[in-house]
């Protein structure tokens, strides 16, 4: 990369880093809401939901807007938003005897903010990226995204050995600071944003999914699984780290930031590796993500009896989920030029859900017994990867220059 794109893409990936924060921070610290405000673990759940559900609604409409206007008119406000949700969450904790409700109407706020962000980071690198490169600087912003995912809890839970609600204060002092840093760093590359009506748009968007539905389905499908598994993975770990082996605080965002750290040092070499031999190992990654999803799932169901196994059990999700993700990005990114960012906001929005309905979905799942629920979750990752192994066609989404190019690269090597 040359000094100046370099400068570029670390800016962005302040991005995504501030994103993952939303929910991630907050994991360690629900055991503690739960007594603070006197609520259930599922009430305790719905403080994830409230902020995932409105940013997966947002999405697809920050990334139409993106392709008419320009990735960073939108994202630059949507951080603002972000930051004053998490800052309107905190003031209600702390000026408020029951604030409860008056933090998840800040969470919805925040969410809204939240949905103009990441997806758009993802879709400006693609912008910026236009050959095989692209699939290693969107590792490094998947592993960014890991990155916050491993700082998230132990933040969290430092943070709120000072007082349980000072993590949403977090939220508004690096998402100020990210913005800043979009807007003075960033350089978006200059091209002719022809103004679309939405009808028309919408058609030309109909005709990709007419042409690579199939596969741009089955992607979003892994998506959603894969942020469904890995924060209502982490929910229950958490919860099960404070009732049965009272372990709080910072203890326990130590554990947790084991398996998000496996995650984002596997995003980042896969996404280095995927650079090298791009056509040839997409689909193997993607499959390879979901049989070690699915096995992961398998030991919490049969094995994970004792806290270190289950630990390990949770590992092999991350490791999954980091071999899987860099190449789903990538075949998100690719599949689309001109409506890019709506492709790409559409994949946000199947994965904002997939981590709005996780821990809920795990809250009321327990009631089933762990063994049911994660047989159940294994079965549906187990059928996606069958779905992949045999109805996706990785060289329908990547464009053909990419192909040519790789395949340059491979004679050559």
């Amino acid at each position: 990369m040359k000094p100046r794109t370099l400068l570029t893409f670390a800016a962005l990936c302040t991005v995504p880093f501030v994103l993952v924060l939303s929910n991630s921070m907050l994991i360690p610290v629900l055991p503690k809401m739960q007594r603070a405000m006197e609520i259930s673990l599922f009430q305790a759940g719905l403080i994830i939901t409230t902020f995932s559900i409105p940013a997966g609604i947002v999405i697809p409409l920050s990334g139409y807007l993106s392709d008419q206007y320009g990735r960073k008119i939108i994202m630059i406000p949507s951080l603002l938003i972000f930051g004053l949700g998490g800052v309107l969450a905190g003031l209600a904790a702390l000026f408020l005897k029951k604030p409860y409700l008056y933090i998840l109407l800040a969470r919805v706020f925040q969410g809204i903010g939240g949905g103009g962000t990441y997806q758009l980071a993802m879709a400006l690198t693609g912008d910026i990226f236009q050959t095989e490169e692209r699939s290693k600087a969107l590792g490094i912003l998947e592993a960014s995204n890991g990155l916050g995912k491993v700082a998230a809890p132990l933040m969290g839970a430092a943070s709120a050995l000072i007082i349980w609600y000072a993590p949403f204060f977090i939220y508004g002092l690096l998402a100020f600071t990210s913005a800043l840093l979009v807007w003075l760093v960033c350089r978006e590359p200059q091209k002719r944003r022809k103004k679309e009506q939405l009808k028309g748009y919408l058609g030309h968007l109909g005709q990709i999914f007419s042409q690579k539905g199939r596969g741009l389905i089955i992607c979003f499908l892994a998506g959603m699984l894969t942020l469904f598994l890995f924060f209502g993975v982490l929910s229950y770990f958490s919860d099960i780290l404070a009732g049965e082996y009272q372990i709080k605080g910072f203890a326990a965002g130590l554990y947790i930031a084991g398996p998000v750290l496996a995650m984002a040092a596997t995003s980042y070499l896969v996404g280095t590796l995927l650079q090298k031999q791009l056509s040839n190992l997409l689909k193997p990654a993607v499959i390879t993500g979901l049989i070690l999803q699915t096995l992961s799932l398998l030991l919490l169901a049969f094995l994970a009896k004792q806290r270190f196994l289950l630990l390990a059990a949770i590992i092999v999700l991350g490791i999954g989920s980091g071999i899987l993700l860099p190449a789903l990005n990538m075949l998100i990114t690719s599949a689309s030029l001109k409506e890019r960012g709506l492709v790409t906001a559409l994949y946000g929005t199947v994965r904002f859900f997939g981590a709005a309905l996780g821990p809920p979905a795990v809250g009321l799942g327990l009631g089933l017994t762990p063994l049911v629920m994660f047989i159940v979750v294994a079965t549906g990752a187990a059928f996606i990867a069958a779905l992949t192994l045999f109805l996706l066609d990785e060289q329908q989404l990547l464009p053909e220059k990419m192909l040519e190019t790789n395949g340059e690269k491979g004679d050559s090597g």
